[in-house]
């Protein structure tokens, strides 16, 4: 199983990220005209119940996971989603003009923004609360890769706890836009975000590594490590491998 720290990783350093296609949302959170422990609160419950849905769909996908790792496939599902991570920095890059001018996600995102412009409009905490939810929803290529990782944990309440704490992962930034504004200059953000593809990149061969199963301690190890077989009596109870 993948090491549960990686989801918080993936959460910190692609919340630079996140600022292109969430800043505004953040920034343009309903917070009020309270102090600044009012604005904190709204702030925390709008990625409360982003990283909620994000728990759900951890659920979702680690119950997928489980399913492929019953079938025996979860070998292939590392492989498979090693190379969507990969495939997720090559191909906007080699195809930049037909990602421009096709410009699916801000189509999304913007028809998703004007349907909540009445969550928008008025300044409650139960409103903070459904447009972390909502947003939790939009088409996001770092969210995709956070699945990617659930669904190889191969367990619904894995899944949960690695989605969540990439949403832990990405409240520092993200809390901070909201509450002072796009306080990250766009020379930090730019240098950042040469590191985020390359980190990605890495993290797909790691996947595409472990589901070889090459026999490399930690990285890729053998099948018999992943799924350590044991002797079963007629009874039903467990034991260890005889030694011949």
């Amino acid at each position: 199983m993948i090491a549960l720290y990686t989801a918080f990783t993936i959460g910190l350093i692609g919340s630079f990220h996140c600022i292109g296609m969430c800043g505004p949302i953040a920034v343009a959170l309903p917070l009020g005209n309270g102090g600044l422990g009012r604005r904190f609160t709204g702030t925390l419950l709008y990625n409360f119940g982003r990283i909620l849905t994000y728990g759900m769909l951890g659920a979702l996908f680690g119950l997928l996971g489980k399913g492929f790792e019953m079938a025996g496939l979860q070998r292939w599902v590392s492989i498979v989603a090693g190379v969507f991570m990969i495939g997720w920095v090559i191909f906007p890059w080699m195809f930049q003009k037909q990602y421009k001018s096709l410009n699916l996600s801000g189509n999304i995102v913007s028809k998703v923004v004007f349907k909540l412009k009445k969550l928008f409009g008025k300044h409650s905490y139960t409103n903070l609360f459904l447009i972390g939810l909502l947003n939790g929803l939009l088409p996001c290529g770092l969210v995709y890769v956070a699945i990617a990782g659930a669904i190889n944990t191969n367990d619904p309440l894995m899944g949960i706890l690695f989605m969540v704490l990439f949403g832990l992962g990405t409240i520092p930034i993200m809390a901070s836009v909201s509450i002072v504004g796009n306080v990250i200059s766009l020379g930090v953000r730019a240098k950042i975000a040469r590191i985020i593809p390359v980190f990605i990149v890495l993290l797909g061969i790691i996947f595409i590594l472990r589901g070889l199963t090459l026999g490399i301690p930690y990285i890729s190890p053998k099948q018999d490590a992943l799924n350590p077989q044991k002797e079963v009596k007629v009874d039903g109870s467990c034991c260890s491998p005889k030694k011949h």
